[in-house]
């Protein structure tokens, strides 16, 4: 054969060996999916949900306001020996309201009642509520999970008859509670807080266990308290899935005012605020209830640093603080402080807090004077990228709570 025959032979077959550049993967990973909508309550006398649709950009637009059937209310706080409403932080809690698929549910702490209602996939601001409010056998209920694995929603209730209580779900709507698992507060109703109040209920990553966060109390020199509770199957297949009754309350040694949390993915760990020096990595197992601190941050500043989300875009924490207006980023790994955001806004500072997207989206009430907003940050760059306004919608200082859609 031709010397130039094999030329061209030998440069075919290297040719074939590399891939065509329109089929070789992009070396930039795909973008992150924003979410569909994001929910507050007003919790007021007539509470509501306030729908807010978030855009292809990630920014908020104007949304909807979906009465719940039942009553907000707040918690007091003291002052010498007089006590006033608690605003903003109205419920001393995070997790008011909570999204699990297509449903969402509300707590009404004037009513002593939890609302499920269904989200409209192809309309996410359009609520429609799933049966009545169901009855909670504790008093003045602040925070709510949901479990979409086991179909189960509980709620933890703050006030004289404290506990949490837990209840099968559908697409009728909740069932009947259970017995209150109790945590022995001694409050009042409302509670007088924020310290020695259940800050928030929420599964583990897996929804085999439902935790709970318990404020401790400085003055009274007591500790925060870590709820363990294993989700029981259906017993041979049959039948709903429950929360144990047995459960583990763990006092958390190096923890004081136990506050908002969050399960960290692949792993058993937890990431806690404490509002008496800021952030925590705990270290759980989920048989024993045993609960150790294993990092932790002291946030130089801060009022009561609160609230608390995980972004999976960055693989970080994002707090909020109700007396400082800002956001800091925290590690999943030993809680040290990553970054710190100004915002600048004229809020007075934020609570609750969700991630979707390359986004969190940051409540605060306001205090009154200003008005309620949202901040909405990119957590790649750590800039404010929007601050909304909620108007015409009925918040004021004592909204609650922030869920998300994604």
């Amino acid at each position: 054969m031709h010397s130039s025959t094999w030329t061209s032979l030998l440069l075919l077959g290297l040719a074939n060996l590399v891939p065509d550049a329109s089929a070789r993967p992009s070396a930039c990973p795909p973008p992150v999916k924003p979410g569909k909508a994001i929910y507050t309550i007003t919790n007021e006398k007539q509470n509501s949900v306030i729908a807010l649709p978030i855009g292809s950009d990630g920014l908020l637009y104007q949304g909807t306001s979906t009465p719940t059937g039942g009553s907000g209310s707040n918690a007091l706080t003291a002052s010498g020996k007089t006590t006033a409403p608690a605003a903003p932080d109205a419920l001393v809690s995070q997790s008011a309201l909570t999204v699990v698929g297509n449903n969402l549910f509300a707590v009404n702490a004037g009513s002593n009642t939890v609302t499920m209602f269904a989200i409209d996939p192809k309309n996410p601001t359009r609520l429609t509520m799933l049966g009545k409010p169901i009855a909670i056998p504790g008093d003045f209920p602040t925070t709510v999970a949901a479990s979409a694995k086991n179909q189960l929603v509980c709620v933890g209730a703050t006030g004289a008859k404290s506990g949490i209580s837990c209840a099968p779900f559908s697409s009728r709507g909740i069932g009947k509670m259970d017995q209150l698992r109790p945590i022995g507060l001694n409050q009042t109703t409302p509670p007088v807080g924020p310290p020695n109040t259940i800050s928030q209920v929420f599964f583990s990553a897996d929804e085999e266990t439902l935790f709970a966060t318990v404020k401790g109390d400085p003055t009274a020199n007591t500790k925060g308290v870590l709820g363990v509770f294993g989700v029981e199957p259906p017993c041979n297949g049959r039948g709903a899935a429950t929360v144990s009754e047995e459960g583990k309350l763990t006092q958390v040694d190096g923890s004081i005012v136990l506050f908002g949390s969050s399960a960290i993915q692949g792993s058993s760990d937890l990431f806690v605020t404490d509002a008496a020096f800021g952030a925590a990595v705990l270290s759980v197992d989920a048989k024993t209830g045993a609960a150790s601190i294993k990092g932790k941050a002291t946030i130089d500043g801060q009022g009561a640093t609160c609230w608390a989300a995980i972004s999976p875009e960055t693989n970080t924490a994002f707090v909020t603080d109700v007396a400082v207006n800002r956001i800091v980023e925290v590690s999943l790994t030993d809680a040290s402080i990553q970054s710190i955001t100004d915002l600048n806004n004229g809020d007075p500072g934020l609570i609750d807090i969700r991630a979707a997207g390359s986004f969190v989206y940051a409540l605060s009430p306001g205090n009154g004077t200003t008005l309620p907003a949202v901040t909405v940050m990119d957590v790649v760059t750590k800039k404010q990228v929007q601050h909304f306004q909620l108007k015409g919608l009925g918040a004021s200082k004592n909204a609650q709570g922030v869920a998300v859609l994604l």
